[in-house]
């Protein structure tokens, strides 16, 4: 038997949540009627502010070659401003004391602005616990990557149970997962009460015109994802700025028909 967590509101979901951010992100999505996270692999800041400006959800900020601290002031006035939440996809993946150092500190100090931050569970759980003792005071959460959407993923079987049985033992940080699926009762055992189990699942290669690309990814709809397979979130990148992050009109455009069509799928969930 599975926890039917996912077949609730995200508003519903929000009065059960115990971590601060996952609370937060379940009324953002209920008030602003939108599950779509937008991934944004560009390496100029005026880029990343110009496709912000045009659809104000998440993004990452580690690739930027322009970085500087007067960036962080300005992406905290616009989630303000725009009532949206930053996760930066930093994918750590190293032992505590090197990923806490990593999360609190050098030039991205990512644990002062970016609500949501991912791990790989490789390192096991003192990934987490390194992670946790920066940000679980301040009120930050986790996903570990349970799966991924690239061909030949080894993320796959005993990898991905691992990673929720880790995700078990720290709730009070861990929030969910990147993966394809519902991971609610995987690699349960009988001591796990996996019918109150609520993790958020955010679910990358979701693409309406593209099935993959040359590098491996592979392309999931809105639909799909979010009806089919149970993701909370999808995340969409080039098929919303494509090559030209400036294209503003464009961009709003397109990210308004994946809102859409996410938003449709979840509401076709609840029913």
């Amino acid at each position: 038997m599975a926890s039917l967590a996912h077949t609730r509101s995200y508003g519903e979901r929000a009065l059960n949540a115990t971590n601060p951010t996952a609370k937060l992100i379940f009324e953002t999505m209920e008030r602003k009627k939108t599950n779509l996270a937008v991934s944004v692999d560009v390496t100029r800041s005026s880029d990343l502010l110009a496709i912000i400006e045009a659809v104000a959800p998440y993004t990452h900020i580690d690739i930027l070659e322009d970085f500087d601290h007067s960036l962080i002031e300005r992406l905290q006035h616009l989630s303000l401003e725009h009532d949206f939440l930053y996760f930066e996809d930093r994918k750590f993946a190293d032992i505590g004391n090197t990923v806490a150092l990593q999360y609190s500190s050098g030039v991205h100090k990512i644990s002062s602005w970016a609500h949501v931050t991912n791990a790989h569970p490789v390192p096991g759980p003192s990934v987490i616990e390194g992670l946790s003792s920066v940000g679980l005071p301040l009120g930050r959460g986790l996903l570990l990557l349970a799966e991924m959407s690239t061909a030949g993923s080894l993320a796959v079987g005993t990898y991905t149970e691992e990673a929720v049985r880790m995700a078990r033992k720290h709730r009070n940080f861990v929030i969910g997962f990147i993966a394809q699926r519902r991971m609610e009762g995987v690699g349960a055992g009988l001591e796990d009460d996996v019918l109150t189990e609520d993790f958020l699942i955010m679910t990358p290669g979701v693409g309406l015109e593209s099935k993959g690309d040359s590098m491996g990814q592979q392309y999931r709809t809105p639909r799909t994802a979010v009806l089919e397979t149970g993701s909370d979130i999808i995340i969409v990148g080039r098929g919303i700025y494509g090559t030209d992050p400036k294209a503003v009109d464009t961009i709003a455009a397109k990210a308004e028909r994946y809102m859409a069509e996410g938003w449709a799928a979840y509401l076709e969930r609840l029913s």
